[in-house]
């Protein structure tokens, strides 16, 4: 009965997924290609680096090279960098139409997170300029874009006055450990903040992915600039929430994908995503303990007991309960499946997303231990 009980639970969790979560799984908010403006805003990209010189000549050529008809300027803040970050960006600064600069990043001070304190450092630089842009740029040093993504994220602001609009980069997903955990992960963020829900006023939701995060300049200063987020670990959906505020102004944002924004962080070694989703995962739990504990039986619920329901038959010995299995694990599969295709991943990965998830589990349980010890939020020889 017990076997029975919770396989019924986990078909709940599943129904409400698949029809009551703002259909988070079609995974089909995608920026728009076409379109034109008469006037086209000024814009400021400010690219925080720490320790990037593998990927920051390729990501500021990649800036270069927009096609975007306004004003664009680049801001790259090498952020106590010992490793030539600062000298590549600035060797770069004149091989394009488009300006270049440097900000040199002063200590990080008490109370902020490293990559926001570099933002800010950036962000001091444009408040200093005669004229001001219409939007920034929020990126990072691991981001390229295509020549025509930043026109495409003007216009879905300009075009449906959004004050943020966000772009999900397609993530590094080869080999073995990538092909099992990137998509997941996606799938798992597109869980926990569904984009269609993000991109409704009406709706509470609030996500945001931060290599690619176009904002309106002046509504950015209005909430407090990233001050506002500062001391936060998940600081692209805190500021996201920030700038919609659902419970005030209900300003609109927007969150989906689009294949011209790629992460150039290699992801085929375990030790790189794990220590990507431990650095933050216990703080998506206000580092609750009871939020933890929940947490680790809520994915045993959602993603494991189906199929250990499924594969034990011979064991339990209940029709019931693996009936209700095949219903948990097929819905699953279900809802996962368009993730799996953007990525273009063959169909048999659907059969281990409980294995990744299984893993997910535990990074969040040791990011919850690295907390304990002290050493949580470590990242870029820095711990938060």
């Amino acid at each position: 009965m017990v076997l029975v009980g919770l396989t019924a639970l986990s078909c709940l969790i599943w129904t409400y997924l698949l029809f009551f979560n703002g259909w988070f799984w079609f995974a089909n908010e995608t920026l728009d290609d076409a379109g034109h403006l008469e006037k086209w805003p000024s814009v400021v990209a400010i690219i925080p680096a720490r320790n990037e010189a593998k990927t920051i000549g390729d990501v500021v050529e990649g800036h270069l090279a927009s096609t975007y008809p306004g004003q664009f300027s680049i801001n790259v803040v090498d952020d106590q960098s010992d490793d030539g970050t600062g000298q590549i960006a600035r060797a770069l600064g004149g091989k394009g139409p488009r300006s270049v600069g440097v900000v040199n990043g002063v200590p990080l001070p008490e109370g902020w997170s490293g990559k926001l304190w570099a933002v800010h450092n950036g962000l001091e630089v444009v408040h200093a300029m005669e004229e001001k842009p219409d939007y920034v740029l929020l990126t990072d040093a691991d981001i390229v874009n295509s020549p025509e993504v930043l026109q495409n994220l003007v216009l879905k602001a300009e075009n449906e006055n959004r004050v943020l609009v966000s772009v999900m980069a397609h993530l590094d997903a080869r080999g073995v450990w990538g092909s099992l955990l990137i998509p997941a992960f996606i799938f798992f963020f597109q869980k926990l903040y569904p984009f269609a829900s993000t991109n409704k006023d009406a709706s509470s939701v609030a996500g945001a992915a931060g290599g690619c995060m176009l904002v309106h300049y002046e509504t950015l200063v209005e909430i407090g600039g990233v001050e506002a987020v500062r001391d936060t670990l998940i600081d692209d959906c805190s500021l996201a929430y920030k700038l919609k505020d659902p419970k005030g102004s209900k300003r609109s944002i927007w969150l989906g994908f689009d294949k011209g924004v790629v992460s150039l962080r290699d992801n085929r070694e375990l030790s790189t995503i794990w220590k990507m989703v431990a650095r933050t995962a216990f703080t998506q739990l206000h580092f609750s303990n009871l939020a933890l504990v929940g947490t680790l039986f809520g994915m045993f619920l959602t993603y494991l007991i189906a199929p250990i329901a499924f594969f034990t038959l011979p064991l339990h010995g209940s029709t019931l309960a693996f009936t209700l299995g095949s219903w948990g694990w097929f819905a699953a599969m279900i809802a996962y499946a368009p993730t799996l295709i953007r990525y273009k991943k063959s169909p048999l990965w659907l059969l281990l997303l409980p294995v990744s998830a299984l893993y997910y589990t535990a990074m969040t349980w040791s990011s919850a231990f690295n907390h304990w010890r002290g050493k949580g939020g470590a990242w870029k020889g820095r711990t938060y």
